[in-house]
Parts: C-alpha cells; structure tokens; sequence
C-alpha cells in the first residue's frame, strides 16, 4: 500500500480530542449516501413510469397505423399483404375507430368504437391479457338474449370495468348503440340505435381507455357504421418498438400518396417529452444533494488541513512532495465518496426492492397506472455512481491544494 493512501485511510479515523471532525467526516458520509439512494430511486421510479406507461398504452394499441386521412380504406388486404413484407413487420389487422354513444337504461356514456377483427387483433395489440372477464372470441358470433318471451340474438360488445360501472352493467347485459350519424329523413336525421350485448370486460389498469373505450366485431363495425367492406385504418405491430417511425416511414414511402402513417412517438408525443423533460430535470434537481454532501467533504478536507498542519509539515520535511500531500488529501476526501455512494447504491436497490414488492398503490383518477412502478437498469446506477464519483473528487481538489501549499518551514518555526 501505498503511504498516501496509508495516511489518507489514517486521517478517516480521529484520535480522541478530534471526535468533531470525525463526526463531520461520518455526515459528510452520510450525506452522499442519501443523496445517491434519493437519486437512484427517483430515476427507477421515473424509468419504470414511463416504460410502463408506454407498455400500457402500447399494449392496447398499435405500434404504427396506416391511414387514407379523409376517406375509408376499400381494398385493404393488398394493403396488408404489401405491409406484412416490410423488414421489422411482425403483424397487422384492419380496424374501425367511429365515436357513439352508450346507453343502459337513464345512463348514457360517450365511448370510442373499436371495430377488430377478432382472429388477427391479438397478434397487433395484448387485448386479451386484459380481458377480466369473457373472451375476444365472442365478437365472432351473435348472442342469445331473453327479451320478454322471445329469445334475440346481438352482436357482441368489449368494454373496460369503468365504463361497465358507470353505465351499470355486466357480462350479459344488453346496451344500446346510438350513433349521430344516422339517416336522413324528411324530419331531419334520425340517430341510428342498435342493440349489443356485453361479453366481455377488460383492465388495462389506465381509467382514461378503460372508460371511453369499446371493443367491437369488425364485421358488426362495417354494418353499424355502413362501411360496406371498408375499414379506417390498418395497425400495425412492429419487433423493435424503438424502431417504430423509422418504419413507418418506410411503408410511407414505399405506398406513397395519399396513404399516411402515424407511429406512436407521434400519437402522443407531448406525453412521453414531458416524461423525459421531468426526468432529466429530477436528475439535476436531486444531484444538488450529492453537492450538499460534496460541501461537507469540503469543510471536512479543511477542517482536517488546519488540524494536520504540523503533520503535513513533518512529512513534507521528510520528503513528501507537494504532490504526494495533495494526493493524501484527494485520497481522503474521494475514499469518502466512494464509502457514500457504494451505501446510496445498495440502499437505493434495497428501497426500489421494497416498493416493488410492497406495489403502493396511486389514486387512479389522478394517475394514468394503478401502482408506483419501477425499473432497475445498470446503465442509470452507473450514471449516477459516475456523477456522484466526480462530484466528490472536484470537492477534494480545493482542500488538497490548500494542504500542498503549506510552508513546512513556517509551520516548524511558529507551531
């Protein structure tokens, strides 16, 4: 061992009438232990809200949608078929979007239709991974419903918990559809109404789609809306969801005029910025308390400085260089460092650990998800274990000069 790092490690420990500064040097510890655990839980927590926001919303809708703005898309299986055979393409399914309203009894609730094609829609969006309870399978058939003494068979509607208890209804409950749109007639235009029966309900765990949002027959979707064999659009899922409007772009391309893609960067872009705009600012705001930490270290080095003058002047009369002196001093305060960020590291995992498992819960008309989430990456515990590293060797660098340009001779001569 090295005598720099020999008298750095001694310089820790403080004889008996210099108890002061060793407690300094256990805060200075201490505050960058705190402020690393703080740091690396914030990012976990940030990470883990955004991937599982982005999982969330991405779960229930596509990567990429390829759309004729204003008009419907007829033949849309050669359009398929030329979307499936583009590189990253994992899957794609037509679908019909269209705004109605709902209707159970007094009860009436504006939703979004989702007209899928129930043998392809599992392959573009994780829809029956959310299904609590029923099967996406029964948008294939009609349902048999008891209405007096007669029995009618409906077509069959998805709908999220939310949406159900507003309206108050259950799996095998009829609604009504009732559409704007309707026919015209020499009185004006009269609504269309149809009726539809609940088969299924989902939990995406977001209140805003599990709300507004209703899952309907591809086929019961065209008729309702007179579509004809028409959709609205043809989502797509992709295999590197990080890829998505690079691929986007290339289907743009290659279909060319008057067909557009929307990726989902663009489909909700202000969320997702926001989210890392926040990060990136919890990150600078919560590393001002590895500073807080890093002045103590400060204080600390030149506290030690002042009452280690006639040892620096002793060693530098033995032959120490100024050099060695300034090492000693860099040495102590980095050890420092290294002691608070290595505890703030094995406390933040502990403490991402427990919320983890422990799942505490967000109020959910507040929040778009349920529970705190959180994500452990290396590459953020690293970034944060390099800042921390840096900002406590800039702290040491000041005392360590100062203790280097000490006058050995004039400390002998006058102490």
């Amino acid at each position: 061992m090295r005598y720099e790092l020999f008298i750095g490690l001694r310089y820790l420990r403080a004889r008996r009438q210099e108890t002061f500064i060793s407690l300094i040097t256990v805060i200075s510890v201490l505050g960058v232990m705190i402020g690393v655990m703080t740091l690396n839980v914030v990012m976990a927590v940030m990470t883990g809200f955004e991937e599982t926001l982005r999982d969330r919303l991405l779960g229930i809708n596509a990567h990429i949608a390829l759309l004729k703005p204003g008009d419907q898309l007829d033949e849309y299986e050669g359009l398929l078929q030329q979307v499936l055979k583009q590189e990253g393409v994992a899957a794609a399914a037509p679908a019909i979007y269209g705004q109605v309203m709902l209707t159970s009894g007094t009860r009436v609730s504006g939703v979004v239709v989702r007209g899928v094609d129930p043998d392809r829609v599992n392959e573009v969006v994780d829809l029956q991974r959310y299904m609590k309870e029923g099967n996406i399978d029964g948008l294939k058939t009609q349902h048999p419903l008891q209405i007096e003494e007669r029995t009618v068979r409906l077509p069959g509607l998805v709908m999220g918990e939310r949406l159900a208890a507003q309206l108050g209804v259950f799996v095998g409950s009829p609604v009504q559809v009732v559409s704007p749109l309707g026919s015209p007639t020499a009185i004006g235009v009269i609504p269309k109404v149809r009726r539809f029966i609940v088969i299924g309900l989902l939990n995406t765990g977001m209140s805003e789609i599990d709300s507004t949002l209703v899952f309907m027959g591809l086929s019961d979707a065209q008729r309702f809306f007179d579509l004809g064999s028409a959709v609205s659009n043809i989502e797509i899922r992709v295999n590197d969801v990080d890829r998505s409007r690079e691929i986007a772009d290339r289907i743009q391309l290659q279909l060319g005029f008057p067909y557009i893609t929307e990726d989902w960067t663009r489909l909700w872009p202000n969320l997702f910025s926001a989210l890392e705009l926040e990060k990136t600012v919890y990150f600078l705001v919560l590393l001002l308390m590895v500073l807080i930490g890093a002045f103590n270290i400060i204080s600390t080095l030149i506290m030690v400085v002042m009452e280690k003058r006639k040892d620096i002047a002793i060693l530098m009369s033995m032959g120490a260089t100024r050099a060695s002196i300034r090492k000693i001093f860099l040495l102590k305060g980095l050890i420092i460092g290294v002691v608070g960020t290595t505890l703030g590291v094995l406390l933040g995992i502990l403490v991402c650990a427990l919320i983890a498992q422990y799942r505490f819960e967000l109020p959910k008309d507040v929040f778009l998800i349920s529970t705190v989430p959180v994500r452990i990456y290396f590459s953020n515990f690293l970034i944060v274990t390099v800042s921390s590293f840096v900002v406590c060797l800039l702290a040491s660098i000041y005392p360590a000069r100062h203790a280097a340009k000490l006058d050995p001779v004039e400390i002998i001569r006058y102490e």
